[in-house]
Order: C-alpha cells, then sequence, then structure tokens
C-alpha cells in the first residue's frame, strides 16, 4: 500500500491524543507520540506519507507483519458468525485454538487457560503454582520483564518494578547467567552456567526449599537483553525444581510463536516446565489474547477442585479466531523455518560484521528474528553507553541514535543500553537487508559517543 499523505487528519489524530489519552511507562507532558496512518507487512507510516520499517514488531508481537489479508479475514468471519461469548461455553474458535497451541507446547502441556495478555497469564500461572503446592514464595531473576500487573511488575526484574515493589509480594530474585555481565566472576559459558545454578540453589536453601512454590524465567530475557541463556542452564534449573519440588514456569510471552525460529523457544533447549505462558505472536497481536498451558499433573490438582480465577474475555472468540488464522498461515507459510533461516543466514552474520566496524557495539546477541547489540562507550572495559536507568541528558547518546535510525526510515526497539532488532518473522531478506543497512548509518551515530 502506498501511504497517501494527509497532514490535517494526522494533526488532528495528535491532538486528541494529547488530549484525551494516557500513555503508558511515560511522562505524558513529556512524549511525543507519531501519529500512525496505517500499516501492512513489516512497515507502518506517518500522516506525512513517511514510511518505517518496523524492526519493533509492535512490541514484539506482529511476528506475520501487520494486516495479513487471511488473519484480517478470519477477524470479520468470525465477527459475522459470532462476536463474542462467555468463557464457560465451548465454542470452536476457542477449542480450536486451544489445540493448535497444545499441538506445538512441549511435553504434556495439553490445557490451555486463556487470558487477555501476557501479564494476567503471568498472575494466573503464578496463582496455579502456589495453589498446586500450598507454599508462598515465587523466584524470579533480575534482568526480566514478565508484565505490568501487580505480581508480574514484582516479579519483573529492571526499573520498571521499582515504583510498585513493596517487597511484599512474596517474591523473591536471583542472578541469572549472562556472561558479557557476569556477576559471578565466570570466563567461560561452562563457569556461567555451573554457578548461575550454584547461586540459584544456595539462594532456594537459605530461603527455605518448603516455601518456595515456583521458580519463572523468560526463556529468552527479551527487553532485558536478549540473553540465551548457556547450555544446560535451563536444564539445570529444571532438576533443582524437581529436587525441591518447585514449579517450573517459564514464560515464552515474548520468545514464543516463531520468534526464536522454533514454535518456543524452550525446544532450543529441549525442557519442558511445567507452566508456560505466552501471548503476542499467539495471534501476531491482532486482538488481545494470551494464555497458560498447563501441565497434566498441575491441571489434575484441579480436576476436582475448582480453580478460583477467571477473565470475562477468557478465550474470546474473536482473539481464538485471530488464533487459529495466524498458527495455520505460520505452518502453511513457513514463517517459523523463515525466521530460523533468515536469522542464521542473513540478520545474525550482518550484526556480527557492524561489530567489528562499530566501536559502540559490545555484543551480539540472540536467534531467529530475536537479536539484542549491546551499546558501550569503550569495548574493552564494557563501560555502557549509558548508565543504567539514564533519563533526560544522561540519556542523550541513545536517544541521537534512535533519532538517527528513525532518519533512515528505520523504527528501533531501544531499551536502556540496547537495541533489539526483532523484526517481523516474516520479513524477506530484502527487508531485513535493507533495515540492516540503515542501523550501520544510526550506529556511526552512537560511534560518535564512544571513548
Amino acid at each position: 500500500m502506498t501511504p497517501q499523505p494527509d497532514p490535517e487528519v494526522g494533526a488532528a489524530v495528535k491532538a486528541a491524543d494529547r488530549a484525551h489519552v494516557f500513555h503508558s511507562w511515560s511522562a505524558q507532558e513529556l512524549i511525543d507520540p507519531l501519529a500512525v496512518a496505517g500499516a501492512e507487512g513489516s512497515y507502518f507510516w506517518d500522516f506525512d506519507g513517511r514510511r518505517y520499517l518496523d524492526f519493533t514488531s509492535g512490541l514484539v508481537y506482529t511476528n506475520i507483519g501487520y494486516q495479513h489479508p487471511k488473519v484480517v479475514a478470519a477477524i470479520q468471519e468470525q465477527a459475522a458468525t459470532m462476536t463474542t461469548f462467555a468463557p464457560a461455553f465451548a465454542i470452536e474458535a476457542r477449542s480450536e485454538a486451544a489445540r493448535l497451541i497444545a499441538e506445538r507446547t512441549p511435553g504434556d502441556l495439553d490445557k490451555i487457560f486463556f487470558t487477555n495478555a501476557g501479564a494476567d497469564a503471568v498472575e494466573h500461572a503464578v496463582r496455579m503454582a502456589r495453589l498446586h503446592t500450598g507454599r508462598t514464595k515465587v523466584m524470579s531473576a533480575y534482568r526480566s520483564y514478565h508484565g505490568g500487573t501487580q505480581q508480574a511488575i514484582n516479579l519483573t526484574g529492571d526499573p520498571r518494578r521499582w515504583a510498585s515493589d513493596g517487597a511484599a509480594a512474596g517474591v523473591v530474585h536471583f542472578w541469572a547467567p549472562f556472561l558479557y555481565r557476569s556477576r559471578f566472576y565466570a570466563e567461560t559459558e561452562e563457569q556461567e552456567c555451573a554457578r548461575a545454578l550454584e547461586h540459584l540453589e544456595t539462594t532456594i536453601a537459605f530461603e527455605g526449599p518448603g516455601t518456595i512454590a515456583a521458580i519463572i524465567l523468560e526463556t529468552i530475557p527479551g527487553t532485558a537483553g536478549i540473553m540465551v541463556p548457556p547450555p544446560g542452564y535451563l536444564a539445570g534449573v529444571r532438576e533443582i525444581c524437581d529436587k525441591y519440588g518447585i514449579v517450573f514456569v517459564l514464560d515464552e510471552v515474548m520468545a514464543g510463536f516463531g520468534r526464536t525460529g522454533e514454535w518456543f523457544a524452550a525446544n532450543l533447549f529441549d525442557v519442558t516446565p511445567d507452566l508456560m505462558t505466552f501471548a503476542k505472536g499467539v495471534n501476531s497481536g491482532y486482538v488481545p489474547l494470551g494464555g497458560v498451558a498447563i501441565s497434566g499433573a498441575i491441571a489434575e490438582t484441579f480436576a476436582k477442585r475448582p480453580y478460583p480465577g477467571g477473565l470475562t474475555y477468557s478465550g474470546h472468540p474473536l482473539a481464538c479466531a485471530a488464533a487459529v488464522a495466524t498458527i495455520n498461515v505460520m505452518a502453511q507459510e513457513g514463517i517459523v523455518d523463515n525466521a530460523k533461516r533468515l536469522g542464521e543466514s542473513v540478520v545474525g552474520p550482518a550484526l556480527r560484521e557492524l561489530a567489528q566496524r562499530h566501536p559502540s557495539v559490545g555484543e551480539v546477541r540472540g536467534v531467529g528474528m530475536f537479536w539484542a547489540l549491546e551499546l558501550v562507550r569503550n569495548q574493552e572495559t564494557r563501560e555502557p553507553l549509558v548508565p543504567y536507568n539514564a533519563t533526560g541528558e544522561a540519556n542523550a547518546a541513545m536517544a541521537a541514535f534512535g533519532a538517527a535510525a528513525k532518519k533512515q526510515g528505520l523504527w528501533p526497539f531501544i531499551n536502556m543500553n540496547r537495541t533489539h532488532v526483532v523484526p517481523p518473522c516474516n520479513a524477506t531478506e530484502a527487508e531485513l537487508k535493507e533495515g540492516l543497512a540503515a542501523l550501520d548509518t544510526a550506529l556511526s551515530v552512537a560511534d560518535e559517543y564512544t571513548a
């Protein structure tokens, strides 16, 4: 679709937004949201006709791009047939969505509890774990994000938690492996893995194994920096959970449904959790949907005992119809394989080549269509390009980098000292090369801030 400029409409949209919309994670008077006129495939455009290649996939959810015609048609067809229906009934779209998801989850995660998004999926996974074990505490990692609702934000391990954390949610944080900025003085992945597992088990010992209901981890942490865990780590956590009767929860809200070149990132590590949360890519974000995939043992807990939780829109027909269409499209069009193939042959090699030429790039890491560049002021000392949780003038280097990317027609995903490369999983090789070229230019601006 060719963008048609209409600045007058754009101005009206912007004015209404500024007058009435309260934006998340923002100081309301300090933001300047772009007025978006439309989107298709890997691109979106504003009312002035400027087009941007979206290397954020929305918020890492448009895994099949914007406006896929088969998913749009499925939503329209469902709306014409049954727009909505209460969750206590069996309806075709809901049943089929659950079946398709269960076919792709690892192990015996065959029961699906639908939520509206990832955060409430995490809330319900924690509730299930506590009820299943009769225990209270939940352990989660620093450098993590699990959602914006009360329990989920307390589980989160980055600064977005701080304002809401009253230290009363029964959450214990620990350090997960991240060799580039190791908390364990490790020099190899093997050392990092072993020491991280030792640290986790020691923390459990001092907290009291009989008090811990669950350990929750993002299979591959997303906004925290796409830190692929070292071989053996997740399997080691699984063993520790089994040893102490702790429920193992994997958060696949961001990594699931093709993002890593697998249906679920857990498949990369040959590990099966007891509970797995999902959202985002399950229907490319076209209609809000999330859920919890539940193992047989935990499902059995509620076979004759009512589960004390639910949502008015659990398994909403429009959202489930979008999920059915999205999963079928991904299978029919080979989108998961596309993410894997182009991640290995195009994105990974290109990012590593950029790292060789740009002093602002400290590390490249990722898999599939799930990558991050760690930006630094000094490659030798690994000093971050801007201070942790920097704002205002202290964040000038990252702001300049972001502005340079947008000037090149690339919309970047920036978080602290990282830029994430997370295009749609069905992006073409040509689109990826276009975005990587724009990223190359923007990194030259970041280079100006290096020592």
